[in-house]
């Protein structure tokens, strides 16, 4: 009709590049601007968590590892201490601040992802390579205590898979001293690039109340000046011993979640710090739960204990049984609560086991910044939530 504009509908994905996974988006365009966009999940759909369902409860931790592929040693401590909470399991404190560390490298190494994948984003190739530069050095020391760079699976029911090796500390120093720099380097080609300014300043704003009402959290919600982090209000896994700032932001647009993000890396190596002071404070010492019922006897144990031996064995054709009940323990992962739920009917395998996971809530504030923005400022928010999808599809 004369006088009325008509709007055009188009997908965007479910192809990989600028959506940050197998997401697609119905998008509704005049013209340039976005008059609406609906996310459509579920392309990526692993049935992760009815799967772990089939499985005993420490069989299930290599599972975990697919959910947030960028953060695996994440979802493996959200979900171990969900299982320790319903055993009520007392964890060796090597064990403990082994996990702090390893956690805080995966955010940084998560953060480095995210770095180079939003900036390449926006047109700017060299950060992509720098960042992966120090994210090489991250993988590097993974295989050093699992054998394995991305999917470790190496934080197990009542401890550890193996101890830390000799060289851990050494080598995570060395990682440590020259990460700074690094940081460094990443902010003086973004933080004052005046093309960068361009794209994020004032872009994909969320403000405190939509924050809360949306159920964000992490950097997201940090951005909107929220200083909300479980690592701090709710910690785990002996947080409560680490001296370390939440970085915060006023904004909320997609600039000030960058600052919010770089910021939190910083505050990573610091935490690493501390904690390889705490395991040289430390000494020598179990990496496991001495509960041979929960976790398997040492090889050493094995060769002269019967009692060891069907320990042994019970677990690993058997696994153990929790008390009937349920359990739910959220953590700080590198996008936010990342929460699991897990139901025991006393059987060795889990009745129920449901993951709260940040991306899949962060993604549906994507229509609520969106609207009246250019196509172009859409893939920049994509990557500014930073999500993955085989957390959304899990």
């Amino acid at each position: 009709m004369e006088g009325q504009q008509d709007t055009m509908v188009l997908n965007m994905g479910p192809h990989h590049p600028s959506t940050h996974g197998v997401l697609r988006l119905v998008v509704e365009l005049d013209g340039e601007t976005v008059v609406n966009v609906a996310p459509d999940v579920g392309f990526l759909h692993t049935g992760i968590e009815k799967t772990m369902e089939s499985k005993t409860y420490q069989k299930a931790v290599v599972l975990t590892d697919r959910m947030d592929y960028l953060a695996p040693l994440s979802n493996n401590l959200s979900y171990v201490l969900a299982v320790e909470k319903l055993l009520n399991c007392e964890i060796p404190a090597r064990a403990q601040t082994a996990r702090v560390i390893l956690t805080e490298l995966q955010r940084i190494a998560s953060h480095l992802v995210w770095l180079g994948t939003h900036a390449l984003d926006l047109s700017a190739m060299s950060v992509f390579l720098y960042a992966f530069r120090e994210r090489e050095q991250i993988l590097d020391i993974f295989e050093l205590v699992s054998g394995a760079r991305l999917m470790t699976s190496y934080f197990r029911v009542g401890g550890l898979a193996y101890d830390l090796p000799d060289d851990f500390v050494a080598t995570v120093e060395a990682f440590l001293n020259i990460m700074p720099g690094a940081v460094d380097e990443y902010e003086n080609l973004l933080t004052g690039n005046p093309v960068w300014l361009e794209r994020t300043v004032g872009v994909g704003v969320i403000d405190a109340d939509a924050a809360i009402a949306y159920g964000i959290s992490g950097p997201m919600l940090r951005a909107a000046g929220i200083p909300w982090d479980l690592r701090r209000d709710m910690p785990y896994s002996s947080y409560e011993l680490y001296d370390f700032d939440i970085p915060i932001a006023k904004n909320g647009d997609i600039y000030d979640r960058y600052l919010v993000r770089m910021a939190e890396m910083r505050e990573s190596v610091k935490i690493c710090r501390q904690g390889l002071r705490r395991l040289q404070e430390l000494g020598p010492g179990p990496f496991t739960t001495t509960d041979r019922k929960i976790s398997p006897p040492p090889k050493s144990e094995i060769t002269h204990s019967m009692e060891s031996l069907i320990h042994h064995f019970k677990l690993w054709t058997e696994g153990f049984k929790p008390p009937v009940g349920d359990a739910y323990v959220g953590i700080e992962s590198p996008r936010g609560e990342l929460g699991t739920y897990i139901v025991s009917d006393g059987s060795p395998k889990p009745y129920r086991v449901h993951f709260r996971a940040p991306s899949f809530i962060n993604l549906q504030a994507l229509p609520h910044t969106a609207k009246g923005r250019l196509v172009a400022d859409l893939v920049a928010l994509i990557a500014s939530m930073d999500p993955v999808l085989g957390e959304v599809d899990r």
